[in-house]
């Protein structure tokens, strides 16, 4: 493939994020793009789920309806009412995502998640930052939703980054095509890869599908590329896997995989993305659980280090 075709080639992203320094080594810049084929129930990023652009109405930004009332008057449906508070209330089931409500917004109350991008016009953003990148050994990170679900644009994203010598890092939950993932694997530079659980039965449940191809897809990535840098991650979720039971089982998984070790980070629940549900019309299943037991965490860090220091 050609660089002219790969600079032209386009998807659809919903933030770039600078400065990051906790997805892959050094600063990086993080690509979040649109689409995922799990559906968590605690998922902290709900606007990635979907593939196309999406309409979210931020009721802290309304500067009120006795100020501003072109989004009740551009909305035909009936849509986008005025509350008791005097801002405006988005009904989603009755505005049927209709996007250029966003453009008639003067306090950005109402946004659209997801925009598409050529790789030129990601990557020239991501440049503005290389100085950055070669102090710190940071460069390219591909999140979401899930970066293989748009393989073609993941493909062409990270082909063009390396002939730009951008180091590259993907956040993947690892649910793809093992043809897709492969085709990837020669222009990635790291991986960070969620196992969130074992128990296949409970990981559809909560997720929309089984664990099974995930792992099969670390596995092949090992084979393949048995130096391959690595960080699986986990996010603990109070009755999902929130056990030591758990995450030891994880962590055998992971000692059973062959080339280089694996890094491994467990990571604790938090409520993060939670307004993002709110903004969205979606329900929060997670709502009223405030954090994880305080011994369960101590203990968990405790099997990471026995990991990290080959115990």
């Amino acid at each position: 493939m050609s660089s002219i075709l790969d600079k032209k080639t386009a998807g659809t992203v919903f933030s770039v994020q600078k400065y990051s320094v906790h997805d892959g080594p050094g600063i990086r810049t993080i690509v979040f793009m649109k689409g995922c084929p799990l559906h968590c129930a605690w998922c902290s990023n709900p606007e990635s789920q979907e593939f196309a652009p999406q309409l979210a109405y931020n009721s802290n930004n309304c500067i009120g309806a006795d100020k501003c009332s072109h989004c009740i008057k551009h909305c035909s449906t009936g849509g986008i009412t005025v509350g008791d508070d005097g801002k405006v209330c988005m009904d989603h089931s009755l505005v049927h995502n209709d996007l250029s409500l966003a453009d008639v917004c003067p306090g950005n109350a109402i946004i659209v998640y997801g925009e598409e991008q050529s790789v030129d016009q990601v990557l020239r953003r991501v440049e503005e930052d290389e100085r950055f990148y070669a102090r710190s050994g940071g460069g390219l990170t591909l999140s979401g939703g899930e970066p293989f679900a748009q393989p073609e644009f993941a493909l062409a994203l990270l082909r063009e980054a390396r002939r730009r010598h951008i180091n590259t890092a993907v956040e993947t939950c690892g649910q793809a095509p093992w043809s897709v993932i492969e085709s990837c694997l020669p222009f990635v530079d790291n991986f960070l890869y969620d196992i969130k659980s074992m128990n296949d039965e409970r990981h559809e449940e909560k997720t929309g599908r089984s664990g099974r191809r995930i792992r099969e897809n670390l596995a092949k990535i090992k084979e393949a590329y048995p130096k391959m840098k690595i960080r699986v991650r986990t996010p603990v979720i109070p009755d999902f896997n929130d056990t030591v039971e758990d995450i030891a089982a994880i962590i055998e998984f992971i000692k059973s995989l062959p080339g280089e070790k694996c890094e491994y980070e467990a990571l604790p629940f938090h409520r993060m993305g939670q307004p993002k549900y709110t903004n969205l019309g979606k329900t929060y299943d997670y709502a009223d659980i405030v954090k994880l037991d305080d011994e369960l965490v101590d203990q968990i860090k405790k099997l990471e280090e026995q990991y990290k220091n080959g115990e």
